[in-house]
């Protein structure tokens, strides 16, 4: 694909992401039915849900979960460390990344529903997906250091939380072991890891794709509405501090979506 070509597609992708019904497409993704071998009641949905991402695939996965820890820990520090080529390289596995997130924890087996899906959200992330894999071509996500005033290094906070999960598996409890830096699921789960890709995206505004930004972040701020309401609201008791540890999903996408629009010189 030619260079002009690129540039064509990318100021058509930046100009799309900005519209609002492109807004209203991922809020009409979002009334795709969960399908199911076995049929169920359609006034059961939260229901089969909850089981679909309580018995999704990922959970058979333990032993690849410090895989998809490490990974990431060296590619930002290649990041930090201003390798040349580290940014293709970054954005293909974050497209990787968003596409396991959709398949191991959206698709499951299970004696209530048989082989079940949930299409939403799994819609969606195949979507942010491919916005990240157009940027392997497209190459507007620039890594180089960016001056930023110092209060906006917040960011990095709460992605560090986001990325460690330090959650008790048994209790849902605070459990701040540092092995779960290395051990845990959050590596290959859309919730924990979507905060640290947008931290880099926003630490390095403006000069990133912005389309991919925005898309990025506006799934997030879906997804991280869902878990506010189930972890805060239906189930505080046990759930709260899973709901305290996706603040960061909330807050940091909330921030990829307010950035100003199209900015040619560096915060």
């Amino acid at each position: 694909m030619s260079e002009n070509n690129i540039e064509k597609i990318q100021e058509k992708l930046e100009s799309v992401t900005w519209k609002w019904w492109f807004y209203l497409i991922f809020v009409l993704i979002q009334f795709i039915p969960s399908f199911t071998s076995k049929e169920y009641d359609p006034w059961e949905i939260g229901k089969v849900i909850g089981i679909i991402l309580q018995n999704a695939i990922i959970s058979s996965l333990e032993a690849w979960y410090p895989v998809f820890k490490i990974i990431p820990i060296l590619l930002i520090a290649l990041i930090v460390l201003r390798r040349r080529g580290v940014t293709r390289w970054f954005n293909f596995y974050v497209g990787v990344s968003y596409i396991l997130f959709a398949l191991l924890q959206h698709i499951a087996f299970t004696d209530e529903y048989g082989f079940s899906v949930v299409l939403s959200n799994l819609v969606m992330l195949l979507l942010v997906a491919a916005f990240w894999f157009w940027d392997v071509f497209a190459q507007k996500n620039d890594l180089t250091p960016v001056k930023q005033p110092i209060w906006k290094y917040w960011v990095i906070l709460l992605a560090f939380l986001a990325f460690w999960y330090p959650l008790n598996p048994d209790t849902f409890m605070p459990d701040f072991n540092p092995v779960y830096l290395f051990t845990n699921a959050s590596g290959l789960t859309f919730c924990m890891m979507t905060p640290v890709y947008l931290s880099i995206l926003i630490l390095h505004y403006p000069k990133i794709n912005k389309a991919t930004l925005r898309v990025t972040g506006l799934a997030g701020i879906i997804i991280a509405s869902y878990n506010i309401l189930v972890n805060f609201i239906m189930y505080p008791e046990t759930l709260w501090w899973n709901g305290v540890l996706h603040i960061p999903l909330l807050m940091i996408s909330g921030t990829a979506l307010g950035l100003k629009k199209l900015k040619n010189n560096p915060i």
